[in-house]
């Protein structure tokens, strides 16, 4: 059958179509948080001990909103993100292990944007800089009492570039873990860390990092195959923890998990440059989340601190792009991001990454 000139046009345009469409997933799966302009990011790692902390710089500063819906979250400055506040605009975000204890390096963020002068003007020649915080616990890796300090957060920030986000074993992703809920039961759980991924679309940029400390297992959501996790026995398989959950109940049993409060939190951060308001952001944030819940199995337990915020560095308007389908690529990046966190980890003692089994 004759092809005609109109089908023609339309099978190259599908073809287009499709070769767009494959292009935006390879940047899904292998962009950075900084593919987003007016963002730079920095990381400082302890040489001591699996622990360190991640400073995200605004040029100048970005809208931002949060969206925390675990029980036993450690942050500071975050109620500044409600929209209630009438704070529009913050000027970084500071993520941290070391646990509770690793919040007191919040200070050093503080300080080096107090030396660039950056910040809301005071008065009085003082500026005041605004940049919530948060922290996971990875105290469990090494000697306990090795923790980010001011001096930490002050090296991430001299660090911080606007070039290609550094993953794995890195800056507050350094001590990360996964499945540990069963630890007690099975072979241990395995390593976690930092992972980056965006989205292009023309010029509308989506991105996401995330520190991937989870209690419960990741998977990668496209093939809904665990890839790291709480391990059987043995070792070399998964245990499959909300499988364990139904096996125990089943049997009259529901005691098998290990979920104390202040010892699992998933931390990102989704950037765009499309102009949003704050009310806006935690819409999105809101969104964002569900791609960690593809990506993490359990998550949102009662132990943890999970955190997501969303920020814009207001550098495109395009008022024919709403949030809901922000929030919707928002949700695809964040879960691309959660599963390059464990791709991309390296094995510690007693912890072993995705890529070496």
């Amino acid at each position: 059958m004759a092809l005609t000139r109109r089908a023609f046009g339309s099978a190259l345009a599908g073809a287009a179509c499709f070769r767009s469409t494959l292009s935006a997933q390879r940047s899904s799966s292998d962009g950075s948080l900084t593919d987003v302009p007016g963002l730079r990011v920095g990381h400082w790692t302890d040489t001591r001990r699996p622990t360190g902390c991640t400073a995200i710089l605004f040029d100048p500063d970005a809208a931002a909103g949060v969206d925390y819906d675990g029980s036993a979250p450690g942050e500071t400055g975050i109620a500044m993100l409600q929209p209630v506040s009438p704070v529009e605009t913050v000027h970084g975000l500071f993520l941290t292990g070391g646990g509770q204890f690793g919040l007191a390096a919040h200070a050093g963020m503080i300080r080096y944007l107090e030396d660039q002068r950056r910040g809301f003007d005071w008065g009085g020649d003082v500026r005041v800089p605004i940049v919530p915080g948060a922290v996971i616990d990875d105290l469990a890796l090494g000697d306990p009492r090795i923790r980010p300090d001011p001096q930490s957060a002050y090296k991430a920030c001299q660090a911080a570039t606007s070039g290609p986000v550094a993953e794995g074993n890195v800056g507050a992703g350094a001590g990360a873990t996964v499945g540990r809920m069963l630890r007690t039961q099975t072979a241990g759980g395995m390593k976690g860390g930092l992972g980056s991924a965006s989205l292009r679309l023309g010029d509308i940029v989506v991105s996401a990092l995330a520190i991937v400390n989870a209690a419960g297992d990741v998977l990668d959501w496209r093939k809904g195959q665990i890839v790291a996790g709480a391990r059987v026995a043995g070792g070399r398989g998964f245990a499959d923890t909300v499988e364990v959950m139904k096996r125990s109940l089943a049997a009259g049993g529901g005691g098998v998990l290990h979920d104390p409060p202040l010892r699992s939190t998933t931390l990102i951060v989704v950037a765009t440059n499309i102009t949003l308001t704050k009310t806006q952001l935690t819409k999105v944030a809101m969104m964002a989340n569900c791609g960690a819940a593809r990506a993490i199995r359990p998550y949102h337990t009662t132990g943890d601190g999970d955190q997501l915020y969303a920020v814009s560095t207001r550098r495109l308007r395009r008022d024919d792009v709403n949030v809901t389908t922000v929030g919707t690529l928002a949700a695809e990046v964040v879960a691309d991001a959660v599963l390059r966190g464990v791709t991309k980890a390296s094995s510690v003692n007693g912890w072993p990454a995705a890529k070496d089994l």
